[in-house]
C-alpha cells in the first residue's frame, strides 16, 4: 500500500489506518458486542494486507481496545505505528467526561502505556477540546511527554483553527484527526487549508460515515446499544437523504469496478491535505474491501458529478 508523510516532518503512514473504536466492545458510545478473537484476527489481517498503523483511544471500550491491540501485537510492536488518545476519562460507573488537565493527561499516558504493553506511543492525541482547561496547559503536557520519550509525535483530534493556532504557537502540531466524508465536509473550508499551510498531517476518521457509505447499511441490524442510534445522520429525515445519495453513487463506483465504500475512501484521499483515512473493521474479511479504497484516483468529471449529487440530494 502507498504511504504519505504525516505533515512536514512526520513518519510515512499507509493511506489507510485501521480504526479500532468498535473493537473496544460495549460502553456508552460503543458499537455493540464484539468478539476479542475476531478483533485480533482483524488486526493481524490488516497488517497482512499492508496497513502499517492503528488508531485507537483510551476510552474505546473503557481501555479494552488498547488491551486487545496489545494482545494482537505481541511480538510485532516495532512493526506497527500506534496512535492513541487522551482527554476522555471515566468513573467506576463507566460515565465518560472530558478532562484535558495536565495531570490527567500524564496519568492517562501511563495507563495507555500499560494497557498497550509498550514503553512508547507513536502518536499521542488530545481526543476533544476541553473548555474548562486552557489549551496551552494541555499542549504543554503533551510536549513534556514527548520530551520524556514516552510519545514520539503529538497531535489533536476534533480541534478548530483557533485551537490549532494556540497549540502551534507553543510547538508544532504533528497531526489533526477530524471527521471527514462525503456526508461531512465541514473541515474543507478552513481547517484542511490551515493544516496544509502549516505542515500539519491530517488523519481523517469516519470516511464511510460510520457505515452509512458502505452501500449495505441496514439500521435494523444495529445493536440496541449502538451509539449510532443517537446520531442525526441515522435519524429521519436525514437518514433517507443519505441513503438516496448512496444509491446515486453506486453507478459511479461501478465505473471503476469498485464499491461505494471504496469510492468513499478514495474520495477522502483525493484531498491533498489528507495523509491517511482511518477505517474501522470488526472482521478479517472486511479488510479486503477496505484496502481497495486506496491507491487509485477518481476522475475529475466524476468528482464534479459527485459534487452535483451532494448539492441536489443532501441540501
Amino acid at each position: 500500500m502507498k504511504t504519505r508523510q504525516l505533515g512536514k516532518d512526520g513518519p510515512h503512514l499507509t493511506e489507510i489506518g485501521l480504526g479500532t473504536w468498535a473493537i473496544g466492545g460495549p460502553w456508552e458510545w460503543g458499537w455493540g458486542p464484539q468478539d476479542d478473537e475476531d478483533s485480533i484476527r482483524t488486526i493481524h489481517r490488516a497488517l497482512d494486507v499492508g496497513i502499517n498503523w492503528i488508531d485507537t483511544a483510551a476510552v474505546y471500550g473503557l481501555g479494552h481496545a488498547e488491551e486487545v491491540i496489545a494482545r494482537a501485537l505481541n511480538g510485532k510492536r516495532k512493526e506497527v505505528f500506534i496512535a492513541t488518545k487522551c482527554g476522555l476519562v471515566w468513573d467506576d460507573q463507566g460515565r465518560v467526561e472530558r478532562n484535558n488537565r495536565p495531570e490527567s493527561i500524564m496519568r492517562e499516558c501511563e495507563a495507555s502505556l500499560r494497557r498497550l504493553n509498550t514503553d512508547y506511543i507513536d502518536l499521542y492525541q488530545i481526543h476533544w477540546p476541553d473548555d474548562n482547561v486552557p489549551v496551552e496547559d494541555s499542549w504543554e503536557a503533551m510536549i513534556r511527554l514527548r520530551e520524556q520519550g514516552k510519545v514520539r509525535y503529538i497531535g489533536v483530534s476534533n480541534f478548530d483553527v483557533p485551537l490549532l493556532e494556540r497549540c502551534e504557537a507553543l510547538q508544532h502540531v504533528n497531526s489533526l484527526q477530524p471527521p471527514y466524508s462525503l456526508l461531512n465536509r465541514k473541515v474543507e473550508k478552513a481547517i484542511l487549508p490551515w493544516c496544509r499551510k502549516h505542515g500539519v498531517g491530517v488523519v481523517a476518521y469516519s470516511p464511510m460515515q460510520s457505515g452509512l457509505l458502505s452501500g449495505r447499511f441496514d439500521k435494523s441490524r444495529l445493536a440496541p446499544d449502538d451509539w449510532r442510534h443517537k446520531s442525526p445522520y441515522f435519524k429521519e429525515p436525514q437518514l433517507s437523504r443519505n441513503l438516496a445519495f448512496v444509491e446515486e453513487l453506486k453507478p459511479i463506483a461501478r465505473k471503476y469496478g469498485k464499491t461505494v465504500a471504496q469510492l468513499a475512501i478514495a474520495w477522502v484521499l483525493m484531498n491533498p491535505a489528507i495523509t491517511s483515512a482511518i477505517v474501522g473493521a470488526r472482521r478479517p474479511d472486511q479488510l479486503e474491501e477496505i484496502v481497495g479504497g486506496a491507491g487509485w484516483q477518481i476522475a475529475s468529471e466524476d468528482m464534479k458529478q459527485i459534487e452535483k449529487l451532494q448539492q441536489h440530494i443532501l441540501k
